[in-house]
């Protein structure tokens, strides 16, 4: 079966990283470029080292390139503010993209969670490093209980938070707050990011609180464990730290949560995680890194998979 050729634009970590899962553990993808702006980076020298095609003038130079009009999927792993004239370019010329930035041109897409509702979109967004860890989490309370309110707190080495991170933090909490809402089924999300100083630095770490109408703490923590195993499956690193914890909370320590005058009483549920990178490029403790490429290597592998079930009989590729 010939492999769907891509793309990646950005030579930083998560483009690098993502290059490099994509050599190892392609199965129906072939990376066919590596684009960059700066003709020094170490991803862009890596690629050429490894026969994957290079360009440091951008879009417009990954357009320039023979490869380009045979490839079928593009990733962007710039910024918020360049995927917007990338995706606009991209769509135009036919491309699909997946985008790991917190742009949000397209919808919003969790692998363990509603990635199937949305393989026919032209842009698929990854949310965010923090949206790919914990709203998983959001989902599998909320199949089993409302909730009301949901918050999360990612908090990330900072080493492993390059410029592209450190540009986008506003966006990192929108994107990520809504997601929270539209994926993840909370009636109300909010997030925060941590970068931690600390010295050596520390895994990914994610807190989720959720609360609840109530709901048995039995079917919540099952539901849980199961989708852990889930997100698990294309990001081995993923993993609870310690047990979920509950508690019951009255009518005033609600609405002191929810920040209203009156509140029903409700079920507060307490998640922590731990994400280890597969240290396929980065340092294991960049697992705000490897979450998101292992997410988007798992979106991009999904998206093939169903357009191959899809052709019509007689135009089935041959192994």
């Amino acid at each position: 079966m010939d492999r769907t050729k891509v793309a990646i634009i950005g030579s930083g970590n998560i483009g690098t990283d993502l290059m490099i899962k994509l050599l190892r553990h392609g199965r129906q993808l072939e990376i066919a470029a590596l684009v960059g702006v700066d003709p020094e980076s170490d991803g862009l020298a890596r690629a050429r080292r490894l026969g994957v095609a290079t360009t440091h003038d951008g879009l417009d130079g990954l357009r320039a390139l023979p490869v380009y009009q045979d490839i079928g999927i593009v990733f962007d792993a710039t910024s918020a503010g360049a995927h917007i004239r990338h995706a606009e370019v991209l769509q135009a010329d036919g491309k699909r993209v997946i985008d790991l930035t917190p742009a949000a041109v397209g919808p919003y897409a969790v692998p363990a969670v509603n990635l199937d509702q949305h393989l026919d979109a032209p842009n698929l967004n990854m949310v965010t490093c923090g949206g790919q860890a914990t709203i998983p989490i959001v989902a599998a309370v909320s199949r089993v209980a409302p909730v009301r309110y949901a918050e999360i707190v990612a908090s990330i080495a900072s080493k492993s938070a390059g410029p592209g991170t450190r540009a986008n933090i506003d966006e990192f909490t929108e994107t990520t707050s809504r997601a929270i809402e539209s994926v993840g089924g909370a009636a109300t999300g909010k997030a925060i990011i941590v970068l931690n100083p600390a010295e050596p630095p520390l895994m990914m770490r994610d807190t989720v609180y959720c609360l609840t109408d109530g709901g048995e703490p039995e079917a919540i923590r099952a539901s849980i464990h199961r989708m852990v195993a889930s997100v698990a499956g294309y990001v081995p690193g993923y993993r609870l730290k310690q047990d979920v914890q509950f508690e019951s909370l009255d009518a005033d320590a609600c609405a002191a949560i929810l920040r209203a005058p009156t509140a029903a009483p409700g079920l507060k549920v307490s998640v922590f995680l731990e994400v280890e990178g597969a240290g396929h490029y980065l340092p294991a403790y960049a697992g705000n890194l490897d979450i998101m490429t292992s997410a988007a290597l798992a979106a991009a592998e999904r998206m093939v998979e169903l357009s191959q079930r899809e052709l019509p009989q007689g135009k089935q590729e041959v192994a």
